[in-house]
């Protein structure tokens, strides 16, 4: 995954925890230690998207659009146009495929499938519930 969508993850993870209350961005990308200006990019490329809502002033800041559990970490992907969900070759090899396949085709066909199949069954949920759990136990 790119560093994009795993700020974006981190980001909304984080969101997730707040029980629907909106979320400054500077006050996620300081509880987050993830860099404001590029966090700020992020959310408004997730907000076109459709995956958060964002209002500013008094009031506002970043929500989720939709229930955590109803978020997956491919959709995070899939809206930020990460590479790892596009078929392409490992190694770069322009013609890679199952009848010309590149020394790596195997082990990548496999393992890209892997990383895809673990972020089509994770949620938002499961991101927020990792994060509460962390913050439970920095807290004793």
């Amino acid at each position: 995954m790119t560093q994009s969508t795993g700020y974006a993850i981190t980001a909304l993870g984080h969101v997730a925890t707040a029980g629907g209350k909106a979320l400054f961005i500077k006050d996620i990308a300081e509880e987050t230690q993830l860099p404001h200006p590029y966090l700020a990019k992020i959310i408004h490329t997730l907000a076109r998207r459709g995956l958060v809502v964002t209002r500013r002033g008094v009031g506002g800041g970043v929500a989720l659009a939709r229930d955590p559990s109803d978020i997956t970490l491919y959709d995070i992907a899939y809206a930020l146009d990460d590479p790892l969900l596009e078929e392409r070759c490992m190694l770069g090899a322009a013609t890679c495929s199952d009848e010309r396949a590149c020394p790596a085709h195997a082990f990548w066909t496999k393992h890209r499938e892997e990383q895809i199949t673990f972020l089509r069954e994770s949620t938002l949920a499961d991101v927020a519930a990792f994060e509460t759990r962390q913050r439970d136990k920095n807290a004793a």
